[in-house]
């Protein structure tokens, strides 16, 4: 079985699923206040894994991508 689960903290709110419509499963993430929806095949999420939390500043900050006017809902 293949259920939706949905995340929220006050700083984000998504959807994680399993995909399986490619040639392998992915994890599927959706931003659920924009849409916009992105898949990780399992080499993304172990490097995800391998991270440390200082790797993912740039990632983060929500200034660099969230807040600007060109992202659109998909």
């Amino acid at each position: 079985m293949n259920t939706p689960m949905r995340l929220k903290s006050e700083f984000a709110h998504v959807c994680v699923q399993l995909d399986q419509s490619a040639n392998g499963v992915r994890l599927m993430i959706k931003d659920i206040r924009t849409g916009k929806t992105v898949y990780l095949d399992p080499l993304e999420l172990e490097s995800l894994a391998w991270c440390q939390h200082e790797d993912l500043v740039q990632l983060l900050n929500p200034t660099l991508t969230r807040w600007r006017r060109s992202v659109k809902a998909v």
